[in-house]
């Protein structure tokens, strides 16, 4: 099926979309993050402020490793905050334990989100995701690149020197990868995840950002509370 072009007035809408958000935002200086459960939350380790750094997910998400700790980032690659965080976030995840991986998921809130969701999910099963993400931001949020436009993005991919483009488009171009944009849809629509970067720990536990190097901190303490959680239930 012929991918639907994305104008760069369209990804600016997405972009105020992704700051505003359908919900308060989660992003530095901007506002609160997703809904939170009215149930009373478990003993939190110290620094840990239900409301205040994090809040809970009414309706938790399913890891895709049960018997790990998962940090899974919601992300757009037309929103600006999610660029900022890019960095900050992709060497946080080198001091994570071997029991902690990061999970990425592209946002769609509508069909024209799709193609660049197939990007992200090309990216994941091509290995390159440590390699390309930055320039991908770069391409769309500071070079205006509508890569959601398949000629465009076939271009594009075919003159990347610091990953292997090539591989990222054959990806893309493989069923797979329309599979994955169709299954973070579901997912997105499913929780109503509503702003981006919308970061959850553990499934449950959503990261309110006062600015991102603070984030990672929370980051980390709701990663040992969630391990915690772990241990105990397993008692």
């Amino acid at each position: 099926m012929k991918l639907k072009t994305v104008s760069l007035l369209t990804a600016g809408l997405f972009a105020l979309a992704a700051c505003g958000g359908k919900t308060e935002s989660s992003v530095p200086a901007e506002a609160a993050s997703a809904p939170s459960a009215s149930a009373p939350a478990p003993v939190a380790p110290a620094g840990l402020v239900e409301g205040q750094n994090y809040t809970v997910l009414d309706n938790p998400i399913a890891q895709q490793q049960a018997d790990k700790v998962e940090v899974l980032e919601f992300f757009g690659y037309f929103c600006p905050h999610c660029a900022h965080l890019e960095p900050v976030l992709s060497q946080h995840v080198k001091t994570f334990k071997d029991d902690t991986y990061l999970r990425s998921e592209h946002v769609v809130w509508d069909e024209a989100m799709k193609p660049l969701a197939r990007l992200s999910a090309a990216v994941d099963m091509a290995g390159q995701r440590a390699a390309a993400d930055h320039l991908i931001f770069d391409a769309v949020v500071t070079q205006r690149m509508n890569l959601a436009d398949e000629e465009v993005l076939k271009k594009w991919l075919g003159e990347q020197t610091e990953f292997d483009g090539k591989k990222v488009l054959a990806a893309f171009e493989s069923p797979e990868s329309a599979k994955r944009a169709d299954e973070m849809e579901k997912l997105v629509m499913a929780h109503q995840i509503a702003s981006t970067p919308t970061v959850i720990v553990g499934g449950k536990y959503v990261v309110k950002f006062s600015d991102w190097e603070s984030g990672m901190n929370t980051i980390d303490l709701l990663v040992d509370k969630v391990r915690e959680e772990q241990k105990a239930a397993k008692k």
